[in-house]
């Protein structure tokens, strides 16, 4: 039972003309529903350039409520109302979130086609604790540090545990070693590498990671591959941020628009 993760965006705040806001699809082998992580603008524009079949998706998972996280849920949602959806939807966010999108569908005079349903990630806890679990499935969310209520998501096969597979997504965060214990070796680890190393300063005032410190986080970790994305719009070229990570961890990927990573 293996897991795929399809990369759909890996900018940070702002699009550039190469890459667009943060949003993954994390897909199981035995399942015929999906799962998206956060989900920028330009989203579902993505998810039709790259043959994802937006009905297949069960579950949001949104990290945070900056923007460029979440500005493709409303669009999301109104084109699953005009395909006639039936299936229920689920999102996992912040309070305020249901807030906005309910008062967007009101001010579009939107009746949804389909029962749509919001749980709130609980700001207020300090630990991790258990989203959804089914037969195949455990999702669990943990606290990251940034400069709102933002949190990490853990995605763990329910099977033989030599055919299982783990993933870990850690979004907008400044460096913590408070997350390893939710991490500890799983297969692949997604951490934001939003600056190199000549930025840490910069990268702590935001709250945000530089490349080397993902890297330590994935070998404090033990994790099996780390992803790093979220670059800053200010490079062009993500691959000195690769190299930089590899010289601390050398199983690291670069999180690259339109392609799809077995786990």
């Amino acid at each position: 039972m293996a897991l795929s993760l399809a990369i759909l965006g890996c900018s940070s705040a702002t699009p550039t003309a190469y890459r667009h806001p943060s949003a993954y699809v994390l897909k199981s082998n035995k399942r015929k529903d999906y799962f998206l992580i956060d989900c920028g603008e330009g989203t579902q524009i993505l998810m039709r350039t790259m043959g994802i079949r937006m009905q297949r998706i069960s579950r949001i998972f949104i990290s945070h409520l900056h923007g460029d996280h979440y500005f493709g849920v409303i669009g999301f949602i109104t084109t699953q109302n005009l395909f006639g959806r039936t299936e229920e939807l689920h999102i996992y966010a912040h309070k305020p979130l249901e807030k906005i999108i309910k008062l967007q569908l009101q001010i579009d005079n939107i009746n949804l086609s389909f029962p749509l349903t919001f749980h709130t990630l609980d700001a207020r806890k300090k630990k991790g604790y258990v989203l959804y679990e089914d037969r195949s499935i455990k999702i669990s969310t943990f606290p990251l540090v940034h400069s709102i209520h933002t949190n990490g998501f853990l995605f763990e096969e329910k099977i033989l545990a030599r055919d299982s597979k783990t993933f870990a997504y850690c979004s907008d965060t400044a460096y913590t070693e408070s997350i390893i214990p939710y991490i500890k070796n799983v297969d692949m680890l997604y951490h934001e590498a939003t600056f190199m190393e000549n930025m840490a300063q910069i990268a702590k005032e935001k709250y945000h990671t530089t490349t080397k410190e993902a890297a330590k986080i994935a070998k404090l970790a033990n994790v099996k591959q780390l992803l790093i994305g979220h670059y800053s719009a200010r490079y062009n070229d993500i691959t000195p941020l690769l190299d930089e990570a590899k010289t601390i961890f050398p199983n690291t990927q670069a999180a690259i628009e339109g392609i799809i990573l077995k786990i």
